[in-house]
């Protein structure tokens, strides 16, 4: 029987494979606005309140690029407190040239999409109030891409200093490329526990926990039957799940488990491997 997850888990962090720390470090802090919060060696940690992680970065010596067409992240996401906010990011973006890679509105959120230097997807976002998200006929959320209102967003800035991202920014979703749907579905769903907010024929699932729209996609759109990339490629290592306390991380890993997940516990945290070679770190949240 499945074990539905806790509605107040969320994502964490994404742990990414760099080729030049320090470029990824001017990247994410200059353009896009986190904060290095500690850097040790081939490793850095970034951060929107100066406490907790929301990026590592880590350069190794054997990374290789990552094959096109092979499983892993299309794009995560980083989720911005506010319309506002998500105005004065954009701004900031056309203001230093950057380029865009798509700007959309979801009916539930608005975001803008680019690329990290490494080819990494990233998306900034803002979410709609909760009672305005609608849903289908079938109870799922309306999964919806249009164009985005750039000029209504835009007069939502107040052209006052960019100062990077506010605190209040976390890890909204994640969203992955996958081989097969029906895989993706038994591990996220059956095993991990999280809820189908949106089902788009055989090529696309969302996931959630607490009624979210969607903490992570999943998507067959470079393929059926993609390969796995190199252990070493450039780009997503892992990405963490965020439990409120560890009784329900316990229940995670025995629904895990019982799907014939291999899940590894280290004493304070867990670590598994989705079908598609996706590392997803288990963990409790820090008081």
């Amino acid at each position: 029987m499945r074990s539905t997850i806790h509605p107040k888990v969320e994502i964490g962090h994404v742990h990414l494979r760099v080729a030049k720390l320090d470029r990824s470090i001017h990247f994410y802090t200059k353009w896009i606005g986190l904060q290095l919060l500690e850097q040790k060696g081939n490793l850095a940690v970034l951060t929107a309140d100066g406490i907790t992680r929301l990026i590592v970065l880590e350069e190794s010596s054997d990374t290789v690029r990552k094959p096109p067409r092979t499983t892993g992240l299309y794009h995560f996401a980083i989720l911005v407190p506010d319309r506002s906010t998500l105005a004065r990011v954009l701004l900031h973006l056309l203001k230093v040239g950057y380029p865009l890679q798509g700007a959309s509105d979801h009916q539930f959120s608005e975001a803008v999409y680019l690329a990290d230097p490494d080819g990494n997807g990233i998306e900034i976002y803002a979410d709609r109030p909760r009672e305005q998200w609608e849903k289908a006929e079938n109870g799922e959320y309306k999964g919806v891409t249009e164009s985005l209102d750039v000029e209504g967003l835009l007069a939502e800035a107040d052209h006052a200093p960019w100062t990077g991202l506010p605190p209040k920014t976390k890890m909204g979703h994640i969203h992955l490329h996958v081989a097969h749907m029906h895989e993706a579905e038994q591990f996220y769903h059956q095993g991990l526990g999280f809820d189908i907010t949106i089902r788009m024929d055989n090529h696309a699932l969302f996931v959630s926990a607490g009624g979210y729209h969607h903490h992570i996609g999943l998507n067959t759109w470079i393929g059926v039957g993609a390969p796995k990339p190199p252990e070493n490629a450039l780009g997503l290592r892992l990405f963490s799940i965020v439990f409120p306390h560890e009784k329900e991380l316990e229940k995670a890993i025995e629904s895990l488990k019982a799907i014939g997940a291999k899940v590894e516990w280290t004493g304070t945290e867990a670590v598994t491997v989705d079908p598609f070679g996706n590392r997803i770190q288990l963990r409790v949240q820090k008081a």
